[in-house]
């Protein structure tokens, strides 16, 4: 009895709270993004809402498993859970089912199916927790970070192969995770820079960058003349500069694929085509932008029920958001996933062991990562990469990836005053 009041003490409720309020509004606007008149029950099974309502279920039920194991099978199983999906991932490239153009999917039968992907994140958190909070492991170490790169890094080949670029770019977010334990901050500066400079290649002449570039050189080099160290880093960046630029063109015509290129072109507006490539962003944004302040109100959104926007339901179920529930509405969702965010850091800073507090940031990593890249190609602020909304995109897979990412936390959390 007491370690029973000691489990319902010691769950963080508040985050539940905000699990469940996201579950239940991706539900209700599934809903009303494929609402068919002659299956209205939000519950009614043989629409995708009512198998969203299973999920959900399925995912409240696996949340309560996950509560009530013990937290030390996180750790000691991280490897097992790991090449588990790994497995997974190399089947789907054997037998997996295309969809959309990627061959992301096991079929399950009755219409369900499973994306090994999606589990993919979880069991990388583990194993990346399980190696970091090892005995004399130290991520300013080459070597130790050498292995931490290569645990992220694996399972990204594996989903690249399918071709799935954006669930792949997912796992980039865990640099985040190898910064809060120590790696320099020049590691993430770099790679902006690196990010710039590939974006501003395509819309400049190479010339004028590097131009721009040498200014910069000579006068950072002016300003440290007496600390030979960064003068040698500084004539090194610049050189390693002007290598990428010269190689952006072979990488984005030889390396990219070109459905991914004309998305790049659009995004920069290089080319504008409303009919095509671009039209699901513009789509969105006219959906979005229709539902001024208040929105248009619940299952009332024209330019979802005459199915305008593509994946209405999935990649871009946010249009639906912004459409019916207006801006007051969009700006609820982001409240309650930036509260999210903050409350799993909040969580993970108050660990007293180091895998728990590296697991957490691993998840509010990928949480924010997919709310900032969803949102962003929504209202046309990055690329169309065709990432779900966390716990609102319709989706069993997705729904249960991040349930088990976040009860894994919260049992962790429950746990850290070896109570339960």
């Amino acid at each position: 009895m007491n370690n029973q009041r000691s489990f319902f003490f010691n769950v963080d409720w508040f985050t539940v709270a905000l699990y469940l309020t996201l579950c239940i509004i991706g539900w209700f606007n599934i809903h009303s993004a494929i609402f068919d008149e002659t299956h209205p029950s939000i519950v009614d099974l043989s629409t995708n809402y009512g198998k969203q309502f299973i999920y959900i279920i399925s995912a409240l039920v696996l949340a309560t498993v996950i509560l009530l194991m013990e937290s030390r099978f996180f750790s000691a199983l991280a490897p097992a859970v790991y090449g588990i999906v790994v497995l997974l991932l190399v089947l789907v490239l054997v037998i997996g089912r295309n969809v959309g153009g990627n061959q992301a999917w096991i079929s399950l039968g009755g219409g369900f199916r499973l994306q090994p992907s999606e589990f993919a994140k979880f069991a990388t958190c583990l194993l990346l927790a399980r190696y970091l909070s090892g005995t004399n492991i130290r991520v300013t170490d080459p070597k130790s970070f050498f292995v931490a790169a290569a645990i992220i890094v694996f399972p990204m080949v594996l989903i690249i192969l399918q071709p799935d670029a954006g669930s792949t770019l997912v796992f980039c977010s865990l640099i985040f995770v190898l910064y809060r334990e120590g790696v320099s901050p020049l590691f993430l500066i770099t790679a902006a820079v690196v990010i710039a400079l590939f974006i501003l290649t395509l819309l400049v002449s190479p010339t004028y960058l590097i131009g721009v570039l040498v200014i910069i050189a000579a006068f950072l080099i002016y300003f440290f003349k007496r600390n030979q160290t960064m003068i040698i880093t500084v004539a090194v960046g610049f050189v390693l500069s002007v290598v990428l630029i010269f190689s952006v063109n072979f990488l984005y015509h030889k390396v990219l694929k070109q459905h991914q290129t004309v998305r790049i072109d659009e995004w920069l507006g290089i080319t504008t085509d409303l009919r095509g490539i671009g039209y699901n962003v513009n789509q969105s944004k006219i959906a979005i932008g229709s539902g001024k302040l208040w929105g248009k109100g619940y299952l009332k959104g024209t330019q979802t029920k005459f199915s305008f926007v593509p994946e209405q339901s999935t990649d871009f179920i946010f249009c639906t958001v912004g459409e019916e529930w207006g801006f007051a509405g969009t700006l609820t969702v982001l409240l309650i996933y930036l509260t999210l965010l903050f409350r799993i850091i909040f969580i993970a800073e108050r660990q007293r062991s180091n895998f728990s507090r590296i697991y957490g940031y691993g998840v509010a990593s990928i949480i924010f990562f997919h709310v900032f890249i969803n949102v962003g190609m929504t209202i046309g602020l990055v690329p169309v990469i065709g990432i779900p909304l966390p716990l609102i995109s319709y989706g069993g897979s997705s729904l249960w990836s991040f349930t088990i990412l976040i009860f894994i936390l919260l049992k962790l959390d429950a746990n850290r005053m070896g109570i339960i």
